[in-house]
């Protein structure tokens, strides 16, 4: 997976992808990272990217040369994706990130000041991709939220592949708890089941901790959970302790 950012701020993306898991990817050649930075192909003589908004108003928008020209010199993978990072698209989440994990090549556009001339987005017809109902100050940190959470889904990225299962919103639902050492501590002990040695219990246990975490802290992902293709083993489980 190669991932192509469009950024004004390129150190951003590289020094914050130089840590813990993406590092390693980046050792391993499981991901590369391209920060391409707009400026380098201004037109311009003092390398602006950026000019006043037709028709007035507050602030500067990106131009659309040199964002079209660095695009123009990205070479494109076979199954490639091109995103750009907007208040004004669809709300990522693990589904999404699923989707684009098939691909070979991610192109993300970071945007800055008051946003893009408005030729960029048809242009490159890209998706346009939020990270919540906020706005940020540009949009490398949102581009380094999905870089993170695409990344982990590669395979050989994580040590322990079968952990991406049970992270919360894999499958719809939130995380179960988790325990370590002590045993007990200020008199709160770690559940005896999760002592048992019974797998298959622990497993049955830790699923209905999903349920009834996700039931209290996200009800609308547990009732949209209800209404999907629930496998017989979730439906036992569910029917045993009231939930369904």
């Amino acid at each position: 997976m190669r991932f192509d950012i469009l950024t004004l701020f390129p150190e951003t993306i590289n020094s914050a992808c130089n840590f813990s898991i993406m590092k390693r990817a980046l050792n391993e050649n499981i991901i590369q990272i391209n920060a391409v930075n707009p400026r380098d192909y201004s037109l311009d003589k003092h390398k602006k990217v950026d000019d006043t908004p037709y028709g007035g108003g507050a602030g500067m928008l990106l131009s659309c040369q040199p964002y079209l020209d660095a695009l123009k010199n990205i070479e494109k993978k076979e199954k490639s994706k091109t995103i750009i990072m907007s208040p004004q698209g669809k709300i990522f989440n693990q589904e999404t990130a699923k989707e684009l994990a098939k691909y070979e090549q991610i192109i993300i556009i970071c945007g800055h000041y008051e946003g893009f001339d408005q030729r960029i987005l048809e242009k490159t017809q890209a998706e346009e991709i939020s990270i919540g109902d906020f706005v940020l100050t540009g949009g490398e940190f949102p581009a380094l939220c999905i870089i993170d959470s695409v990344t982990r889904l590669l395979d050989g990225v994580l040590g322990d592949e079968e952990s991406v299962k049970f992270d919360s919103h894999f499958d719809g639902l939130l995380e179960h708890p988790h325990y370590t050492k002590p045993r007990i501590y200020d008199n709160l002990a770690v559940p005896d089941i999760l002592l048992s040695g019974n797998h298959e219990k622990i497993k049955e246990w830790r699923r209905l901790q999903q349920f009834i975490v996700t039931k209290l802290k996200r009800p609308d992902l547990f009732y949209k959970f209800l209404k999907s293709n629930i496998s017989d083993y979730d439906k036992k489980i569910l029917k045993n302790n009231n939930l369904f």
